[in-house]
């Protein structure tokens, strides 16, 4: 059988949230493997990540996962094998119907559920982080009554500086001012880049070794703590940073706020820096599987090399361009000076972080003039100390 015969006997993937900080190197990575993907979005609106998913291959269906008529329909029509769902916390109940309309069409080979954080069944956050984790748990239950196969993924943190006080998630650069670290600084955590997390997400729904499985991302070469990540930095940086302890009273009031989402987020910091949740337990279940274990010849993003990519970012920043001269940007060289949006129209530069509906558009706020490419960053907004989560950046480890 040729390649292309091969390809064309895969039955389709449909990806919801796919304009998602996951979920769009999810999907990226699913259109590299070469199968037939299917984004599912609620409206055809102007946004760079569509546009460069469609550009690639992708074909976007409408709809909401929360109609189940029309998602059997989209199933059968389109002869989805595999469903990924990304969606954001506010949506998670929503996959409710989503499951029973995989279970009524009956053709679904692999579900795999918006997780991708911690395994939900060991950890245990204060709220409202908690609240979150016991709609997943509600998920996964359903799931597994309704007999359908699937993969858990349970990838730890994102490959970046951990912001407790941010909007979730969003690409930041790490902090060019000063560190908050959490507790002592002395409690480790796993760190993946995005780019993995799609590209392994996507060797897992053609592994029967996965099936029925939480497979967990442990890679050794990013088990860091909060002071190696900033000795690191500092390294790149080639100076020194004020260190401020941010101390588990302090996570714990942020929490109590219940300002969403960064009381989230705080609760979420508590439980990885101060409990130490991705690493107070051993994969000791059956259903237990390490990624590595499964692709021992496949190699992960260092933290290292993410480190170096936000150090090329801060370099560009070097260079002030005039929008009179460019016609493409402004540039504020001496932060904070709030740029109009209306006269930006493509970059805008602000000291306050904006977050925006499922991270379709990202925004940035430098703490020093940058300059963003506008065919790379048509409508991205920079924010370097907002934002749990970053755009994962080419390195390897094993």
């Amino acid at each position: 059988m040729t390649v292309a015969a091969e390809v064309a006997a895969v039955g389709g993937t449909m990806i919801v949230g796919s304009t998602g900080f996951i979920g769009r190197f999810v999907a990226e990575a699913c259109l590299d493997s070469g199968r037939p993907t299917f984004l599912l979005v609620r409206s055809f609106h102007h946004s760079a990540t569509l546009s460069s998913l469609r550009h690639k291959g992708a074909l976007l269906i409408p709809g909401s996962i929360n109609d189940q008529d029309l998602m059997e329909k989209v199933l059968r029509d389109h002869k989805i094998e595999v469903v990924i769902s990304a969606v954001g916390g506010e949506s998670i109940l929503d996959q409710l119907v989503l499951i029973h309309a995989i279970k009524s069409v009956g053709t679904v080979k692999r579900f795999l559920p918006s997780e991708f954080g911690h395994d939900i069944d060991r950890a245990d956050p204060v709220e409202p982080g908690l609240a979150m984790y016991k709609e997943k748990r509600m998920v996964r239950r359903a799931i597994e009554e309704a007999g359908i196969p699937y993969t858990y993924i349970c990838c730890n943190s994102i490959a970046a500086w951990p912001y407790h006080d941010n909007t979730h998630p969003a690409d930041v650069i790490p902090p060019l001012d000063r560190f908050h670290i959490y507790g002592d600084g002395s409690v480790k955590a796993y760190f993946v880049a995005g780019n993995d997390i799609g590209k392994f997400t996507i060797k897992s729904i053609d592994d029967d070794r996965t099936v029925n499985k939480s497979v967990h991302f442990q890679p050794k070469c990013n088990l860091l703590n909060m002071n190696e990540l900033a000795s690191l930095w500092e390294k790149k940086l080639g100076h020194t940073l004020p260190r401020v302890t941010i101390t588990e009273d302090d996570l714990l009031a942020a929490a109590e706020k219940m300002c969403i989402p960064e009381s989230i987020v705080a609760s979420f910091t508590h439980d990885i820096f101060i409990k130490g949740c991705q690493i107070n337990y051993a994969l000791d279940k059956p259903t237990d599987v390490e990624v590595m274990s499964l692709y021992p010849d496949a190699s992960f993003r260092t933290i290292d090399e993410c480190f170096d990519d936000f150090l090329a970012k801060i370099s560009v920043a070097s260079v002030v361009v005039d929008k009179r001269a460019s016609g493409d940007a402004i540039f504020s060289p001496n932060a904070p000076t709030v740029v109009d949006k209306v006269t930006t129209k493509d970059t805008i530069f602000s000291p306050v972080a904006v977050d925006k509906r499922a991270n379709e558009d990202t925004n940035f706020s430098p703490n020093a003039p940058i300059v963003v490419d506008k065919a790379a960053a048509e409508d991205t907004i920079f924010s370097p100390n907002n934002g749990t989560e970053a755009l994962a950046i080419t390195t390897t480890c094993s």
